[in-house]
């Protein structure tokens, strides 16, 4: 038998960041983005009559949703469970608090016993006689350190020890549940996580250093079928023989400018024992327009900078960033209002200044620097550029994990 399975991951309807409200719904107009995407995977399951949905993580941007958000949310899943296709819903990081014994995000589907509609907050595996189908599900929710191990044992690791050891931990349950399982029926693993060699949106590079890693060799296993992937917002297939597919169906909304250029949607598949064939569906997502100026002649400033704003109707409802380069000494040259009349068509149009200095940044006394390691030489040179607190924060993230990734590199290559 053919099962039609229907995989989506990254919901985070409830990202308001740019915009603003709806005059119909009085709902943030990035929030309907959302939810219009999310009733179009609600739609296609239902007119493709599929066998299963399986939601791979993060519902809300945390675990705090608004109760607005949580009836929007509700309304779409219940669709589904009204029309009797089978939904499982794999608790993600942004779902989940690192309190034991708190409830998550979507907990409320499992209290109230929704048919039809399973939560999976634990490592384990589902059966055909609970699922209903001919299939073996395994989920692997985002689960926090401190639910896996005991006060004692972290107290005596270190921190890359406790991540080394709760990985070894998940790898093992999962093992274990493949050793146990029908070899006869389909198997599909369901999983909220980070796997190695997975590529990144630019938006979440800055996490990395805190994240748990699967091996590839784990979710390649060639006893799967179908592995359903969430929470790296960037599609992806991980398996390009496919035996079995593995899959990142990516986020459902572009949530930043680092998503700028990725395609959104979600993943139709058909398994069987064996064999599995799948298909990335795209979804109408709302345009984001990222415009790196670099100004060079202080007489056509304004010139430069209108020539590369697009026409209105490219403008219409994007959400534009307007980034400009040029000189301190010719920001009187910047007609900010002058700009922003351009950006009119757009939902919302930034602009962003770097105003460069013609003296060469001083990063202090020469033997104080040399004490310095690289990321406080980093930090001094963002506050001497007086680059934004927020793109400050963003780029000391993102440089001290490149600073760890290449020191690990070289002490991997040291044959000493």
């Amino acid at each position: 038998m053919t099962l039609r399975i229907l995989h989506f991951a990254d919901a985070h309807i409830d990202m308001a960041n740019y915009g603003r409200f709806d005059p119909e719904s009085m709902l943030p107009i990035r929030v309907t983005d959302f939810l219009k995407s999310l009733d179009q995977i609600v739609a296609t399951a239902l007119e493709r009559e599929v066998d299963l949905v399986i939601f791979a993580g993060d519902a809300y941007k945390d675990r705090n949703p608004h109760p607005t958000f949580q009836r929007e949310w509700g309304r779409r899943i219940m669709q589904l469970s009204r029309a009797g296709i089978l939904t499982v819903m794999v608790v993600g990081n942004h779902d989940v608090s690192p309190a034991a014994g708190r409830a998550h995000a979507i907990a409320e589907f499992d209290t109230l016993q929704v048919p039809r509609v399973i939560v999976a907050d634990r490592i384990r595996r589902y059966d055909p006689d609970e699922l209903g189908i001919p299939l073996q599900l395994i989920t692997v929710p985002w689960i926090p350190r401190s639910q896996l191990m005991t006060r004692a044992e972290m107290a005596s690791k270190s921190l890359d020890e406790t991540r080394l050891y709760v990985e070894d931990l998940l790898i093992g349950r999962v093992n274990t549940l493949l050793t146990g399982a029908d070899n006869t029926v389909p198997i599909v693993l369901a999983a909220h996580a980070t796997i190695a060699g997975a590529e990144y949106g630019s938006e979440q590079l800055v996490r990395l250093g805190n994240e748990l890693v699967l091996t590839q060799a784990l979710v390649r296993d060639p006893r799967l079928d179908y592995v359903a992937l969430g929470h790296i917002h960037k599609h992806q297939n991980l398996n390009p023989t496919d035996d079995p597919p593995v899959i990142y169906p990516g986020s459902i909304e572009r949530v930043d400018f680092g998503e700028a250029k990725e395609e959104k949607g979600f993943v139709l598949a058909e398994v069987e024992r064996g064999t599995a064939r799948w298909q990335f569906v795209p979804l109408p997502t709302r345009p984001f327009l990222d415009l790196p100026i670099q100004l060079e002649n202080p007489d056509t400033v304004m010139e430069d900078i209108l020539g590369r704003i697009p026409r209105p109707a490219r403008l219409d409802g994007a959400i534009v960033r307007v980034r400009l380069s040029y000189p301190a000494e010719w920001e009187a040259l910047v007609d900010d209002a002058a700009i922003r009349q351009a950006l009119e068509p757009a939902l919302e149009g930034q602009i962003i200044k770097f105003r460069l200095r013609q003296d060469r940044a001083r990063l202090g006394d020469a033997a104080a620097v040399e004490t310095l390691t690289p990321t406080e030489l980093l930090d001094r040179y963002w506050k001497a550029i007086e680059l934004d607190e927020t793109q400050a924060t963003q780029l000391h993230a993102l440089g001290t994990e490149i600073i760890r990734a290449v020191d690990e590199a070289i002490h991997d290559s040291d044959p000493a």
